[in-house]
């Protein structure tokens, strides 16, 4: 699946692959790496060569976000710094790899984010909860989020996992209460393209 955004790409692999959003030369998120034909195809129906992604962008260490980083031969790898050990050590626990029945091979990861950051135009919003490195990406002038495992179109990400806490993504979706938002784009699933705070909004006021 191919779908436009505005200027904004959305590919779907499989269910088991995170959405993968290509946005100018940058990739967010890169799914699980066990679909590479389709995902060269699809590059090529955008016209796309794979070879000229600058940037993937993980929002988090999870293997169906980052198991297909090594796919994009010539782009830097950035990823938050409490996240950035998973790929370093390629470590099977905290990616939830065997889940997915795949391998982590250790990655040298390139950047390593902090809230606040800016990187291909996007503003790093420092959300965990889901991991404790995870994050959101924001576009301030065109109010889009990409939103990664944190919020979905009609839930939380899970907290259950290792290094996951209720209580910090409850923190994070307050934090995200406080910007303005026309558009989120989460880690699976649907985008939402309108009534983003009522979303927000509801899936904050669970929590209570």
């Amino acid at each position: 699946m191919i779908r436009k955004i505005g200027d904004i790409t959305v590919i779907g692999l499989s269910e088991a692959d995170s959405n993968i959003y290509v946005i100018g030369n940058s990739v967010i998120d890169a799914g699980t790496g066990f679909n590479f034909t389709r995902l060269m195809s699809m590059f090529s129906a955008m016209k796309r060569d794979m070879g000229s992604i600058e940037w993937v962008i993980n929002t988090h260490g999870h293997f169906d976000h980052v198991g297909g980083n090594g796919y994009f031969l010539n782009a830097k790898v950035a990823i938050h710094e409490l996240d950035a050990p998973i790929l370093e050590r390629g470590d099977p626990e905290l990616s939830f790899s065997d889940f997915f029945n795949g391998r982590m091979h250790a990655r040298h990861v390139d950047r390593k984010l902090h809230d606040g950051d800016e990187i291909s135009g996007l503003r790093v919003v420092h959300t965990p909860g889901h991991s404790p490195g995870s994050i959101c990406l924001y576009d301030e002038k065109s109010r889009v989020l990409f939103s990664g495992d944190t919020i979905f179109a009609e839930g939380i990400g899970r907290t259950d996992l290792p290094g996951g806490s209720e209580l910090d993504l409850k923190n994070s979706i307050e934090k995200l209460r406080g910007l303005k938002i026309d558009k989120l784009l989460p880690g699976h699933g649907n985008p939402v393209l309108q009534n983003v705070k009522l979303v927000i909004d509801s899936v904050s006021d669970s929590f209570y």
